[in-house]
């Protein structure tokens, strides 16, 4: 099958697109064909060496997809072949940049068809993060108040809308050029991080949500009522430690099942939550889609048209 890999951890340049071998689906698996799979975060991250190192090649990266399910593996009952399905693989499989994808059968949900598969691949994590961090890390409710850091990117987007949703105050932050789309999303009060400081502009919010991370992860406690309670996807694998006593840092734990899967579905069809702006690629520009991704000012997702 043809897919965007990597033979060795480095820059986007280290992106190739050709033959690999293709997956077969083991036993409480589903064989897809992929129509789509988005880009995230991670995906560079894996490419350069940043989490655990890589010691299999070629790499195929890519957590998120959409598509159309070829072939059961021993056991599958619940979904068939022809099915149209979306998900995110599990963390240490990867492998969505590629024709074909072979997944757990109980993590992948059907696709509406009033979604394209390009537009289900690009909420399938970044909706799956903003729902485990909104709703059941931290448990957002209505007439609280959240600032979500970085909300032009396609998890803060989703977050902004689930929280406006669930009844919350919203603020956020991006760039002036932003501003417009988060208001259209839902924010209440959006901050030009390039002109104020936002511990200048907020204080005494119940939560925070941050998915920048850098020196952003201190600033952001200060801004906390006591007893308030801030969630980190940016900043590693654990919770930032946190310099108040009285406040709460967490870190979400974004596993994969279908439930919540079902629950971006039904918050697109209920008309809380809209498809994120998309700009699309081909699998063979995908060090074009990294070197984008990298720059880390993107607004919405970008997404490989695979068929």
């Amino acid at each position: 099958m043809k897919a965007a890999f990597f033979m060795k951890n480095g820059g986007p340049e280290v992106m190739q697109y050709g033959e690999v071998p293709d997956p077969v689906a083991a036993a409480g698996q589903v064989l897809v064909d992929v129509h789509a799979a988005s880009v995230n975060g991670a995906d560079w991250k894996v490419r350069t060496g940043a989490y655990a190192p890589i010691t299999r090649f070629p790499y195929v990266a890519g957590r998120d997809f959409s598509g159309v399910v070829s072939a059961l593996g021993a056991g599958v009952t619940d979904i068939k072949a022809g099915d149209p399905v979306f998900g995110v693989v599990q963390q240490v499989d990867d492998g969505c940049y590629a024709e074909k994808v072979a997944i757990k059968a109980a993590i992948v949900a059907r696709k509406p068809d009033s979604l394209t598969h390009v537009e289900a691949a690009a909420l399938a994590l970044i909706g799956l993060t903003a729902l485990v961090s909104i709703e059941d890390t931290l448990q957002l409710k209505s007439g609280e108040t959240i600032l979500i850091q970085g909300g032009a990117g396609g998890v803060a987007g989703f977050a902004v809308q689930v929280a406006r949703h669930i009844g919350a105050r919203v603020i956020t932050t991006a760039s002036a050029a932003n501003h417009d789309y988060l208001r259209s999303l839902g924010a209440d009060q959006v901050i030009d991080y390039n002109k104020q400081d936002f511990t200048q502009v907020v204080s005494g919010v119940d939560a925070v949500f941050d998915t920048v991370g850098g020196d952003v992860v201190n600033r952001s406690f200060a801004v906390l009522r006591p007893g308030g309670r801030a969630a980190f996807i940016g900043s590693g694998p654990t919770a930032p430690v946190a310099p108040r006593s009285d406040v709460v840092s967490l870190r979400p734990k974004v596993g994969r099942d279908r439930a919540h899967l079902e629950r971006i579905v039904a918050l697109v069809a209920a008309g809380a939550v809209r498809v994120p702006e998309i700009k699309v690629y081909s699998l063979s520009e995908a060090a074009a889609a990294h070197r984008v991704s990298e720059g880390r000012h993107l607004r919405g997702k970008l997404v490989f048209k695979v068929r």
